[in-house]
């Protein structure tokens, strides 16, 4: 059988071929996505690209028997998130609704002001995820919150994903309001309890009935063998699924991904996190095994300018610095612009790649803080600790368009000037050369050992940080 798996990502549409009988990968391509007017022109592009590619090769009419499609079109679905308390539901929210695939703009604790409900009026979002409460507990300000949602003359869906003792009356408002709503189980039903899935699902299911309307992609979904899923929940599948293993072939273990795209920076980390120094205690929520954090306002197109104002210097008498800014100002007017190899603008898109590799597993990983007990100093970890991680993988264009693609990873590295931040120190890097993450995630709903013998085989080793 032949499969082709589609991902129409923010910058470019990327399609991979595979042939499950000669269980290989055919080939790939790319044309630059026509979000503007019709998403289908980019895929056609794309495919007949494809067609040429593998003719090169010597295989000639591909035809395929499944279409599979993922989407990040636009910076995928936009979202914000609403809890109780900023360390508990709040961050409960904004994890169940990461690991979903969305781009979380913003979340919100307690019940939200006037001028946060002008907020998410200007944010305009997809999508909303209303929390707050352990089950049994507090309802006031879930409740509250729903009313002042009802009141942003938006038309967002809103998920309700909080205190069960409060969903009659919820569902109440939303109906009153005539406001889309779906009401699924507790992020947090009990204290310190994360129960993220149920929430997940419920996102994925809005997705896709969200974005391929506003996106424009009914037609590819008519093509497709099931429904689209947000391209992060792909990439998330396929990095579970390598770091797992599957029934007859052994995983590689704990894991830190890291995917650089046109308009978000996402990092996946599968992992328990669970403290390596010596007198550490942990603080706040437990972190899942499997955690996603999406970072909008790092990417190296659409996003481009914030990874910019977010480095060190800005000295306008700093040559190389006035260098970058120009490159910067170009490739956020031309989206589709690309560094010639071995040019000074290689050079600036790796430091730039970097960069914004370095601030988004910084924000992913947890941090150390010193703390002074009656039984001498002792530390707190919040977050996870992923020091000991022993593999580091490179998903996106700027890495797999560069020639030194490990210089870029060397941005996830622990480093002395932030020491309380638990980034990885000595892992292997990897590179996801062909561009498949996404790809496997979509097959592993079909073939999970295929999908992990392809993982396995096309994630192309870098060698150990410090060598």
């Amino acid at each position: 059988m032949k499969i082709l798996t589609v991902d129409v990502g923010s910058t470019y549409t990327k399609l991979t071929a595979i042939d499950s009988d000669r269980r290989s990968v055919l080939g790939t391509a790319q044309a630059f996505t026509t979000i503007e007017t019709d998403v289908m022109q980019g895929f056609e592009t794309a495919l007949a690209l494809l067609k040429q590619n593998l003719e090169n090769d010597n295989i000639s009419d591909f035809n395929y028997d499944k279409l599979l499609v993922c989407s990040s079109a636009a910076g995928g679905l936009k979202m914000v998130a609403l809890g109780l308390v900023p360390d508990l539901t709040a961050k409960a929210a904004r994890t169940a609704a990461s690991n979903a695939g969305a781009k979380v703009v913003n979340t919100y604790a307690y019940e939200i002001s006037n001028a946060e409900q002008q907020e998410i009026y200007d944010i305009n979002p997809d999508l909303v995820l209303l929390c707050g409460g352990t089950d049994g507990g507090n309802k006031e300000v879930i409740i509250a919150n729903a009313h002042r949602l009802c009141a942003i003359d938006r038309q967002f869906t809103t998920v309700v994903a909080g205190n069960k003792s409060a969903a009659d009356e919820i569902a109440e408002i939303f109906s009153q309001a005539g406001k889309n709503f779906v009401i699924t189980e507790n992020v947090m039903p009990v204290f310190n309890r994360l129960n993220i899935e149920p929430a997940r699902d419920a996102i994925r299911n809005v997705f896709i009935s969200r974005i391929i309307e506003a996106k424009g992609l009914n037609k590819i979904q008519a093509m497709a063998a099931a429904e689209i899923i947000p391209t992060p929940l792909a990439v998330l599948n396929a990095c579970e699924l390598l770091s797992k293993g599957t029934k007859s072939q052994q995983g590689k273990g704990d894991l830190l991904a890291v995917d650089i795209g046109g308009a978000t920076t996402d990092v996946y980390s599968m992992a328990s996190g669970l403290p390596t120094v010596d007198n550490t205690m942990t603080k706040g929520l437990p972190e899942p095994w499997s955690k996603r954090t999406v970072e909008g306002d790092l990417g190296m197109r659409y996003s481009l300018k914030h990874v910019y104002d977010q480095l060190p210097s800005h000295n306008p008498d700093d040559e190389k610095m006035r260098k970058v800014k120009e490159w910067v100002e170009l490739c956020s007017a031309k989206p589709d612009t690309l560094a010639l190899p071995d040019s000074e603008e290689e050079k600036i898109e790796e430091f730039l790649g970097q960069s914004a590799v370095s601030i988004a597993v910084e924000r992913h990983c947890g941090k150390f803080a010193d703390v002074y007990t009656p039984l001498g100093l002792m530390h707190t970890q919040e977050g996870k600790d992923l020091m000991e991680v022993p593999t580091v993988i490179g998903i996106g264009g700027v890495l797999r368009n560069s020639r030194h693609p490990k210089e870029i990873l060397k941005g996830a590295l622990y480093s002395f000037t932030s020491p309380e931040s638990t980034k990885p120190k000595n892992p292997h890097f990897y590179l996801d050369q062909r561009y498949i993450f996404a790809s496997m995630g979509l097959l592993s709903y079909l073939d999970s050992e295929l999908a992990f013998e392809l993982l396995d085989k096309e994630t192309v080793g870098l060698g150990k940080a410090g060598e």
